[in-house]
This record gives structure tokens, sequence and C-alpha cells, in this order.
């Protein structure tokens, strides 16, 4: 088979070394995919992720027999329409069902049309009236969020009324996120661990991924600014069976049976961002895609063949499938640019160790080929994963591999998945 994934990041390259495993994988293309995943696919740097016309006519000339939409900006675009359209069987959900993230008014109304536990919330589309608002007494800290897609940046957590001020002004004046920012959605701030779970669904049948910790502030200790992610761990020790069980109830199979309800069934990776609060589990977020970093913990647990339950999700036989997952433990260490999130400098040699455990994983994020050698291009450069029988072997692979990786400049948070191991020991 010959397959396609667009994208060029960590997560992207998480996927293409799981989908490497089935042998059915004879050639899989990157688009544009990055410099360390031209190891594993043919990637395609003219073509980005955003250029649906000549994804679609790349597909039909190369003969791709299936196709995987990976990131949130091609998704939301239409790209899945285009290449159904073209008769390209296609993993990811259809442009109006990645409204449930492209637009955080829609999954805010959607969540209190079907009664899907959330944060209470108000919309606006004028900042005089957010203001107002704002200023009429409501509690701090609280939460201001860009309606539209902003790169994972689009969220604010004010703490008093000033910061509260500058985030609309930010976001509805200064366009900060431009278009984005049209609407915002002023929610309350929910207190209690957060919880990741990524899930396969045909639709209808739902198959949850392990649940991931993620560890978003730049920072040790989760100070500093937000980034797209520095770590991640899995599974998440908050997330018991019986937390587990509250939210297919409550969250999952009803939000399944909420999108259909609505005409735009979802189908693909569907991304649950929790909070487990005081009054039980609540959705911060959907996520119309994989996560990223939580796909480079999670697809390593994976037992089942990934292209055989992408396209059970495409055919609509989810639920005839039995997805398993090994019993251990994943830890993600990024390595990123010093400067990150803010300025860095990109070109620095990466120098990766060739005889690196085979419990540890590389994936590439932000780095290109320069000639025969490998640089850095982005902030966040790598992702280094270990599988360990335990959370604690995991994370100490993780590191130990990822202090033997060097670039100058190179950037790290040295307690990802501490917070995990405290809430294990109770």
């Amino acid at each position: 088979m010959n397959l396609l994934v667009v994208g060029g990041g960590g997560r992207e390259h998480a996927i293409i070394k799981k989908l490497k495993e089935n042998p059915q994988a004879e050639t899989i293309y990157a688009l544009p995919g990055n410099g360390g995943i031209a190891a594993d696919a043919v990637c395609v740097p003219e073509i980005g992720a955003k250029d649906i016309e000549k994804i679609v006519d790349f597909a039909k000339s190369h003969a791709i027999d299936f196709a995987v939409v990976a990131p949130d900006d091609p998704l939301a675009l239409g790209c899945v329409d285009r290449l159904h359209e073209a008769g390209i069987p296609c993993f990811g959900p259809d442009a109006k069902a990645a409204r449930i993230e492209a637009s955080k008014v829609f999954s805010k109304n959607l969540m209190k049309k079907y009664g899907i536990p959330t944060a209470r919330y108000e919309v606006f589309d004028d900042p005089a009236k957010a203001l107002a608002y704002l200023r009429s007494g409501v509690s701090f800290p609280i939460v201001v969020k860009a309606d539209g897609l902003a790169l994972g940046k689009g969220v604010l957590i004010p703490q008093n009324l000033q910061e509260a001020e500058a985030a609309v002004k930010s976001i509805m004046e200064d366009k900060a996120f431009g278009d984005s920012g049209n609407e915002i959605v002023v929610e309350e701030f929910l207190t209690g661990p957060e919880v990741s779970v990524l899930a396969f669904t045909d639709g209808t049948a739902i198959a949850p991924m392990v649940s991931s910790m993620d560890h978003k502030r730049a920072g040790d200790g989760d100070t500093g600014l937000n980034t797209g992610g520095m770590g991640t761990v899995a599974p998440n020790p908050c997330y018991t069976p019986e937390v587990a069980a509250e939210c297919m109830e409550k969250i999952f199979l009803p939000t399944l049976a909420a999108m259909r309800a609505e005409g735009c069934p979802f189908k693909g990776c569907l991304y649950f961002g929790l909070m487990v609060t005081p009054d039980g589990p609540k959705v911060i977020e959907y996520n119309c895609r994989f996560g990223d970093p939580e796909t480079q913990v999670v697809l390593p647990l994976l037992k089942t063949d990934l292209l055989t339950v992408m396209r059970a999700v495409e055919n609509e036989t989810l639920g005839d499938l039995n997805v398993e997952w090994s019993d251990g433990a994943a830890a993600c260490v990024i390595l990123a640019s010093g400067g990150y999130p803010e300025h860095y400098e990109k070109g620095k040699a990466l120098s990766i160790p060739e005889d690196l455990p085979e419990n540890v994983t590389v994936y590439h994020a932000g780095d290109k080929l320069d000639g025969d050698r490998l640089v850095t291009s982005g902030g966040r450069v790598l992702g280094v994963t270990a599988a360990g029988d335990t959370l604690e072997a995991a994370l100490k692979d993780a590191y130990a591999a990822a202090e033997r990786i060097q670039f100058e400049g190179k950037y790290m948070r040295h307690d990802i998945g501490q917070r995990a191991l405290r809430a294990l020991e109770g």
C-alpha cells in the first residue's frame, strides 16, 4: 500500500513509525515531513500541510491507497472532504466535524445543548460587552479563549481584572490570533488534575487510547509561558477506572451522539482534554486530531496494528475490532531550542547517538536536512520517548537518552512525570 501522512512534526513522526510496522505499508509519503522523518518516509517539503489542492493532486498522481490527515488546520480546511471526493480512503474528520476544535463557540454550545459536563461560560463577539461582563463582579482567575484555531496558544488565564482586560484587547482588538479572535469564550476556571484522552472513533463505536498527562509550561514546576507541550507521560494515574467509566457514560458516548444529532458525525481521533474536578470529570476542550506530544507516548503502547485500526475507522467497523494496549508506561521529554516559546535560533547541528536503547525512540519535530546533517528548524526539536514496565523506569530511560543528545542551546524541563509519580505514591 502507498500511504500518505499530512503534517511534519513529532506527532506525524510517531504516526509514521507506527504505520511502518504493517508489512502492507510499502511507501509512506510525508507532506511536508521534516529532516528526521526522512529516515522513515519520503518527505515532500514543497507541499505544506495547508496546500489542500496540491495534497489532493499528489495523492491522485501517486496512487495513494490510504491517507492520514494529522494537523488541525488541514482538517478544518476540508482536506479529508477533498481526498474523499477524489476517491481516496482517509483517516480524520471532515470539515463539519472538525468544528469541534476549530470553533470553541460551537463546541461549548454543543456541550450545553446536550448536557455534557463542562465549565460555565459566556460567548462574546463585541469587546465592549466582554469587558462589561468581566467588570460585573466575576470570579478570578478566569479563562479567555479565542474561538478559532490559534496553534494551541489561544487560551489565556487572567488572574485579575487588569489581566482580563488585556486579554480581551489582545485577542479581539489587536488580533493576536487573527480572525480566530473575532469571537471569544469566557469561562469559569476549573480546578483538579488534567487528563488527556485520545480516542479512535468511527462516529458510533469508540476505542479510547491510554490516558496521558501533558506538561504545557516552559519551566520546571509548571512555571513560565505556555508551550505546545514540554513532555508527557502515559498512563495518567489520575484517570482511574472509576473516572474512565464516568467519562464513557457522561462525556465520550454523549459527545458522539451529539455530533450525530447535529448532522456532523465525527470519524477519526477525538481528543478529550479533561479536568477531574471535585464535581467529577468535565471537558476543558476537544481536539479533532491526535495531540502533540501525547501521541508520542500513547502510540508506543498500542499493540494492535495502527493501519488496521485507522481503516476500521474509515470503514465504520471499529466496533468489530478489539484495540489492545500494553500494560506498561511511556514518557516523552521534549528537547527544545533555547528561548522557546519566544525567540530562538535555528540551524544548530544535532548529535544523536546511534546506540540508544531499543525501548527509546526519538521523534523528530523541528529539524531539517542541511546537506547530509540534521539541524534545528523549530522551537520543539525532538521528542525523546522511552517505554518501560513502570513510569519510573520509562522516565529514567527517557532522561538518560535526552542527556546524550546534543545541540547548541538545547533546553528541556527536568521534572516531566514528577506530578504523576506523586499521584502514584498516593
